[in-house]
């Protein structure tokens, strides 16, 4: 970075007084060689005032020079503590974040004192490029007073989010913290509610991801709560608000860190994380990844790759054929049919560990970024539940909030039954997913590739809701109920009357179920309404879409009354 405490000339005057000393990196960091305690404060003092003798350097200042060493002697133990917990510096997740070489820190001593020794204070921010585009960032540095929030902290992540906001840009915070600074008290939690004010307000405005990766307690916990993605780690990575000494103390309960809130428990059971990482550097390259289909913000377009499509389209488009089965009840995995859709197969899942029935990810159609929503047939048949509810909902909110079109493939039996669902809020929590679909405003297409049920075919994308393009695939069932179901209602007494006459009651049940799939449960009447567009062979599913997104492309929002929001279920 473009600061004198790394430039050439001042670690020229580190180095010099011990051979071997470490050197410092793109981010400011230090990055190979033996720990050093470098020169005295003396020696720094002598060196700052050498010239001519040096090559005609200009003279430094011993208080650079001292910075600078206090600088490096933070680092050298940032990497002792951190390291020998298996987890890197702040420094070096920085390095892992940005390209090479852009990474530009603000305030770098701000709560410091570099007279009494003091590098700065417990959290790092600053600039720099993911893929050649502008991203905030704000890295807590654990091995400085345990990576805890207090006056300095808290101004500087409120200053650097304020400037994500002026300009625009993404923000990215590194979490490993203790919490607030016991210390400082109130004036430590008053920051939080700075930090969490100013989250609100960037939220939908510009993309903000969390990687937890190391603790995050108490109320620090709402900080990535209120952000649009959570990353953590197998290791390392926790969150909870109460932690296991007080669950012990005031319930009896005891459970350990990792079965409380470790990466893992939040992915696949809270849902609370959407992504967990085989380590740091795994965590740190999802986050680069997302942010490469989300735009700046919600003012911009997302970006656009070169894309040509050639003979791997056309085999793909092949599969397609072979992927769903023609028996309704038979699984298969969605995922082959998104990989045959999307350019080069890539798509990265968003929620892959929780509520597993529905997929939601990012992929490119035709080298434009886009949000596909599945249901899964490999996991209880692909039916809606109060998790896979939400996990939909809350993806076409961020979709339609950073201008990504969203792209629904339906095989979903209906909403999943049952006194559990009732309890747990599936009327409150399934409603999520009509209030999403219904005020987004952005180009909206969803294919049927085998059944759409009663109220999960409404909801899920469909015409009636506020989709734009529809079609489905000649083999789709779209009714009230599938065939069975609604054979037992309808015929009630005939099958009654059959068994009494001594008939084979089996037997009519299929005649009859025969009889409605031929003439009820087909998409021949939403055709005819025109609540599907047209009936497509498997084959042409890309290049339908393909199609459709290139006439959407125009699609602009508009408001449709002056309220000042809605009140969406909660």
């Amino acid at each position: 970075m473009t600061d004198v405490v790394t430039s050439p000339n001042t670690r020229a005057l580190l180095d010099r007084p011990t051979v071997g000393s470490p050197t410092v990196g793109s981010a400011g960091s230090v990055t190979s060689g033996p720990t050093s305690s470098g020169p005295t404060r003396g020696t720094a003092a002598n060196a700052g005032g050498q010239t001519g003798a040096d090559g005609g350097r200009q003279p430094i200042r011993s208080a650079v020079i001292r910075a600078a060493q206090l600088a490096r002697d933070a680092e050298d133990h940032a990497r002792k503590r951190q390291h020998a917990k298996g987890k890197y510096t702040a420094r070096e997740r920085l390095d892992l974040l940005f390209d090479t070489d852009t990474f530009e820190e603000i305030g770098r001593f701000s709560g410091g004192n570099i007279n009494d020794g003091v590098a700065g204070s417990a959290v790092i921010t600053g600039f720099g490029e993911v893929y050649g585009r502008k991203v905030a960032v704000y890295a807590q540095d654990f091995s400085v007073k345990g990576g805890t929030m207090g006056r300095a902290e808290g101004a500087k992540i409120c200053h650097l989010m304020d400037m994500a906001m002026d300009l625009k840009i993404p923000v990215v915070a590194l979490i490993d913290s203790g919490g607030a600074r016991i210390q400082e008290g109130v004036a430590a939690l008053t920051q939080y509610g700075h930090i969490f004010r100013r989250t609100c307000d960037a939220s939908g405005f510009i993309p903000q991801i969390s990687l937890i990766l190391g603790p995050c307690a108490g109320g620090a916990v709402y900080c990535p709560a209120l952000t649009d993605l959570i990353i953590m780690t197998k290791e390392n990575s926790n969150m909870f608000v109460t932690g296991p000494d007080v669950i012990k103390v005031t319930t009896g309960e005891t459970v350990s860190m990792d079965e409380l809130g470790g990466g893992y428990v939040h992915n696949a059971k809270s849902g609370v994380a959407h992504y967990l990482g085989e380590d740091e550097a795994d965590a740190i390259d999802y986050a680069r990844t997302v942010l490469a289909y989300l735009p700046s913000s919600s003012d911009a377009k997302p970006p656009v790759y070169a894309y040509a499509s050639g003979h791997a389209e056309a085999e793909a488009a092949k599969r397609l054929a072979t992927i769903v089965p023609a028996n309704d009840r038979q699984p298969y995995d969605v995922l082959d049919v998104i990989r045959c859709i999307v350019d080069y197969g890539e798509f990265v899942q968003v929620h892959e560990l929780f509520a597993q029935s529905a997929v939601v990810g990012f992929a490119c159609i035709d080298g434009h970024p886009v949000g596909v929503v599945a249901n899964q047939p490999n996991v209880r048949a692909g039916i809606l539940d109060v998790d896979s509810s939400e996990k939909v909902a809350r993806f076409v909110r961020l979709c339609d909030a950073f201008n990504l079109p969203v792209i629904t493939l339906v095989d979903v039996p209906g909403y999943k039954p049952g006194s559990d669902q009732e309890h747990a809020g599936i009327i409150r929590r399934g409603a999520k997913v009509i209030y999403a679909y219904a005020n987004a405003q952005v180009p909206m297409v969803t294919v049927i590739l085998r059944k759409a049920f009663g109220g999960a075919y409404i909801v899920m994308g469909s015409k009636a809701i506020g989709a734009d393009m529809n079609f489905a695939w000649p083999s789709s069932q779209i009714a009230v109920l599938g065939a069975a179901g609604a054979v037992n209602i309808i015929h009630r007494k005939d099958l009654q009357k059959a068994k009494e006459a001594g008939r084979d009651v089996n037997e009519l049940r299929k005649q009859l179920a025969d009889e409605y799939e031929r003439t009820t449960v087909n998409a021949n009447l939403s055709l005819e309404m025109g609540e599907i567009d047209a009936m497509i062979d498997p084959e042409q599913t890309r290049e339908v879409i393909e199609q459709s997104l290139r006439l959407l492309a125009g699609k602009r929002r508009h408001p449709r009354t002056t309220k000042h929001h809605g009140n969406g279920p909660l």
